[in-house]
């Protein structure tokens, strides 16, 4: 009695732990950090929403577009006259000197400038000493110190481009880097789509085998339990005891690796989706739910094209982009004219006077014509520089668009073959099943062996895994060719519409 206690106590023991291990699955947080929450169930779409709004990956493609743009609005600025205010002050160490040759000596040259220098000694308040000459050469001895001390100057000047095709091409060159943004902001998104929806599947997948185990443990229990009467009744060897307990145990493991498959799974979806990983979910469906439109799937993408690939179509804009860059070295060749304008206002003093000073206002307009010549071949191979780069642009498109074809009939296949695994694999359920059913029923007649009974149990249980497999593979080759297709965020009218996903 002691033996057959501790044999139902350790089934009952057995039994709760699977219990719990099938309640803690659910969200990937452990009971006691959950504290009774019920978690939110999320659908596929559901997810798609929040990874939109959530994911990092996202948030950072939206930004470089914003970065495009303002960096388009700063070349368009370039058009614009370009103003600043301008102010110096210099203070003077040593004067310039001037020396005036050929007046025919000293006396003449004092008796002719005497009279300005009266009227600058007049203004300035400084006596002016006219410098000894050399009456035989006609030359002064010494110079004449000019300027003043302090000099100080303010003003404004502008300037912008009348003509000038260089800038006039870049600007065009702008607005095909903010479209080059845009695209990379939606492949951004489509791969961010592909991952949570990978994610999603590998979820229902770990549940759907934590079902699978779950439920050989329970007949590996049954079994036991069957077992165990048997062998009370003398029907059944010690032998079959202890390999139905042995089943019983070796299911253990299985569950629990399980159900560690499931909350890893649960945290990558999480993770992908861009929330908090101790966030209380879980998701609703189930893997068989898209097993239905298998064969619709593979029809709708046969005729598979590259016309909303992101990569090709990043590609097409920087093949344009090249091809204005090699216009662009090209216009480097023609003239260029630029408007200018200045107006300064100066004042030149020997003290700090400031209410004195006396400012003097200088002001031009112009036009500035600049013509290309010789560079010394530089222009030439820039020129050359920008057309091998379009070159190996068109020869990159050529093998990624190779590759691209390749990658689409690899999908495609293996949709494909998985369509038919999976087929193959729900008739092998079916019969497995049955076989499983009339084993049990054997068994418990006595017409059956214990281990008839767990060749049965290993086949229903490779062709269930093997079932949802198929489904999964299928599904997951499914997302990648969308994404490879760029399909997703595409509407019926062939647009591109990143609120596809954000629709209620």
């Amino acid at each position: 009695m002691n033996m057959i206690a501790r044999r139902i106590f350790l089934s009952s023991m057995l039994a709760l732990l699977t219990l719990g291990a099938a309640a803690q699955y659910r969200d990937g947080v452990p009971e006691e950090e959950r504290a009774g929450d019920q978690p939110v169930l999320l659908s596929l779409e559901d997810a798609l929403k929040i990874a939109l709004a959530e994911n990092v990956s996202v948030q950072l493609a939206d930004l470089e577009i914003e970065k495009a743009g303002y960096s388009k609005k700063g070349t368009y600025a370039q058009l614009f006259p370009q103003v600043n205010g301008t102010g110096s002050y210099q203070r003077t160490i040593k004067k310039q000197v001037m020396y005036m040759d050929g007046m025919g000596g000293g006396n003449m040259f004092s008796s002719m400038m005497q009279p300005i220098f009266d009227a600058l000694e007049a203004a300035t308040g400084q006596k002016i000493t006219i410098p000894e000459g050399d009456s035989s050469s006609g030359m002064t001895s010494d110079g004449i110190e000019v300027g003043r001390w302090n000099t100080y100057s303010a003003g404004v000047t502008a300037a912008m481009p009348l003509v000038n095709a260089q800038l006039w091409k870049s600007l065009e060159v702008s607005g095909q880097e903010v479209e080059l943004a845009v695209e990379k902001a939606r492949s951004s998104r489509l791969e961010m789509v592909t991952q949570v929806k990978q994610a999603f599947f590998g979820v229902l997948l770990a549940k759907e085998a934590f079902d699978v185990y779950k439920e050989v443990y329970e007949n590996a229990v049954t079994n036991f339990e069957q077992t165990q009467r048997r062998y009370n009744a003398q029907k059944a060897s010690e032998l079959d005891l202890t390999r139905s307990k042995t089943a019983m145990a070796n299911a253990i493991p299985n569950v629990y690796n399980a159900e560690s498959s499931v909350i890893l799974a649960l945290w990558q979806l999480k993770a992908v989706m861009g929330v908090d990983l101790d966030r209380n979910i879980d998701v609703k469906g189930a893997l068989d739910d898209y097993s239905g439109q298998m064969l619709r799937d593979l029809t709708e993408h046969e005729e598979a094209s590259l016309e909303y690939n992101s990569t090709m179509r990043q590609l097409a804009i920087q093949a344009e982009e090249l091809a204005n860059a090699v216009k662009i070295q090209q216009y480097a060749y023609l003239p260029t004219l630029n408007l200018s304008f200045s107006y300064m206002m100066n004042a030149m003093t020997n003290d700090f006077k400031f209410n004195e000073y006396k400012w003097t206002p200088y002001s031009f307009v112009g036009l500035s014509l600049n013509i290309p010549i010789f560079s010394g071949g530089k222009r030439w191979s820039d020129v050359k520089v920008a057309r091998a780069q379009a070159t190996q642009l068109q020869l990159t498109r050529l093998n990624t668009e190779r590759q691209l074809k390749i990658a689409i009939r690899q999908y495609l296949t293996t949709m494909e073959t998985q369509m038919k695994n999976y087929e193959s694999s729900r008739e092998a359920v079916a019969l497995a099943q049955k076989a499983y059913d009339i084993s049990a029923k054997s068994y418990q007649v006595g017409k059956n062996t214990l281990t008839d009974l767990n060749d049965a149990q290993l086949a229903l249980t490779q062709a269930q895994l093997a079932q949802s497999q198929a489904i999964y593979n299928f599904v997951v080759a499914k997302s990648n060719l969308e994404q490879t297709l760029g399909a997703d965020f595409i509407d019926s009218d062939g647009n591109y519409d990143p609120a596809l996903y954000n629709r209620q």
